[in-house]
């Protein structure tokens, strides 16, 4: 299967992504990473690993589906079988997540369905949690909505910082995401009505 991961920013979780790859812990080749942002840190990364790249900046487009369907031709090209969003700061369309119904993964650094959006270490750190941690779910057409794949939470203790939890919910994702992905392209996952099973031996 060709795995193509979408990144905006420094790339850690594409880095733990890499890794299981190499490790062969995933059976399957990232045969592109696509970025809005030139300057994300994740696109060296990927060249290190020898991986294409693909670079589209947003400006210049009128809409997001203009946006989308320009990346959908090269993930065309690629024969690309499922999509990992990886730190990619904006949101897909809905054409797009027609197009791949079922194909799109996010991992989001909150026990989902509290603490959505794009701060949700900060939200629940804020808000005085005793326990957050990480959710792997599929994408569907509203924000951080569609149907949990793995869940792993973790305490936040008496003397805890934002960078501390910070440091604690990456590690988790950096392990949670490369196992959602493995069990995907396995053929593992089977989603009735909101609820993913597993299905392994």
């Amino acid at each position: 299967m060709n795995i193509a991961v979408f990144v905006s920013g420094n790339g850690t979780n594409l880095q733990a992504i890499i890794d299981a790859v190499l490790g062969g812990k995933i059976k399957a080749k990232i045969r592109l990473v696509v970025s809005d942002n030139e300057d994300a840190y994740a696109l060296t990364r990927a060249r290190d690993a020898n991986i294409e790249t693909f670079v589209l900046s947003p400006k210049g487009f009128s809409s997001r589906e203009d946006y989308d369907k320009e990346i959908i031709k090269e993930l065309e090209k690629k024969d690309i079988g499922l999509i990992v969003l990886a730190g990619f700061m904006r949101l897909v369309s809905d054409l797009f997540i027609k197009k791949y119904k079922n194909k799109i993964l996010n991992v989001h650094p909150a026990l989902l369905p509290s603490f959505k959006g794009m701060h949700g270490i900060k939200d629940a750190f804020l808000y005085g949690v005793k326990k957050t941690g990480v959710t792997v779910h599929f994408v569907d057409e509203k924000l951080d909505h569609g149907p949990i794949i793995l869940q792993e939470a973790v305490e936040v203790e008496e003397n805890e910082t934002l960078e501390t939890l910070e440091a604690k919910i990456h590690k988790i994702e950096h392990r949670l995401y490369p196992e959602a992905i493995r069990l995907f392209t396995e053929g593992k996952l089977k989603i009735e009505n909101r609820k993913v099973k597993i299905k392994e031996a």
